[in-house]
């Protein structure tokens, strides 16, 4: 699949998905046209039976992202327009529907809509050079995903900092709190991790691991009663599937399975 934009790349291999936000002059700030790009990768990924999981980075080496391209809010709120842009566009990741697993791998800044972008992902490595933060609060802005889903993320206190302060936290901290999975020296193996990650989920089932996300994310909502049942139907879907025969068979066989899907 080919994106409307060259500010975002993507592509496919070996039943993974590689996004990469491409802006580095300007660390990776999410601009409408970045936006547009990110929602067809996200959209490909989810209808893609091809794709089992995906990775998102930053190029450049400065930034994962540095969040919002304020240089076109102030554009469009000047123009008399709404400070950031609606529609498609503008659809959180679950929201989209995407229950196959992705990875965030960050290097460098990852603040602001960056790091919202980065806790739409289900794992989260990172540089030790990276960092994180939400300052949207020393704009006059309220951050949007993650005003509400950091404190679900790690200690309400240590959420709270974040959002109060606008301050940023180095890997170091972020990983002590949970907010990362994981922190690594340099680029390289920080891309190397990100791989084997996909290469460990890529042997587990297909159906499974997208009910098994589409459950923690759609039953966190929900009292739990609801949430049971809400699971009780997905995994009894799972259960009716070949690959639910496939995977015992394998064991017993002392083979690995042959997922197919279905």
């Amino acid at each position: 699949m080919t994106l409307s934009t060259d500010l975002v790349l993507y592509e496919k291999r070996d039943r993974i998905a590689y996004v990469t936000l491409n802006r580095p002059e300007a660390m990776n700030s999410l601009s409408s046209e970045v936006g547009r790009g990110l929602n067809e990768a996200f959209r490909d990924i989810r209808d893609d039976p091809d794709v089992l999981v995906a990775i998102v980075t930053g190029a450049g080496g400065r930034a994962f992202s540095a969040g919002a391209d304020l240089k076109e809010v102030n554009e469009r709120q000047q123009g008399g327009e709404s400070a950031f842009a609606g529609g498609e566009d503008s659809r959180y990741v679950p929201e989209m529907g995407v229950w196959k697993p992705i990875i965030a791998a960050i290097d460098g800044y990852c603040v602001a809509g960056g790091l919202e972008l980065a806790m739409q992902c289900d794992i989260r490595i990172a540089t030790e050079q990276s960092q994180f933060g939400l300052p949207e609060p020393r704009w006059s802005i309220s951050p949007g995903y993650g005003l509400h889903h950091l404190v679900r993320m790690v200690p309400m206190g240590e959420a709270m900092y974040i959002l109060l302060t606008g301050s940023r936290i180095d890997s170091a901290d972020a990983h002590r709190i949970g907010l990362i999975h994981s922190v690594h020296p340099d680029r390289d193996s920080l891309m190397e991790r990100a791989q084997s990650i996909a290469e460990e989920v890529k042997l587990c089932a297909p159906l499974a691991v997208q009910a098994i996300k589409e459950i923690n994310y759609v039953g966190k909502n929900m009292p739990p009663e609801y949430s049971y049942k809400f699971a009780e139907g997905l995994t009894g879907k799972i259960g009716d599937t070949e690959d639910a025969l496939e995977g015992p068979a394998a064991f017993a066989e002392r083979r690995p399975p042959n997922w197919k899907g279905k």
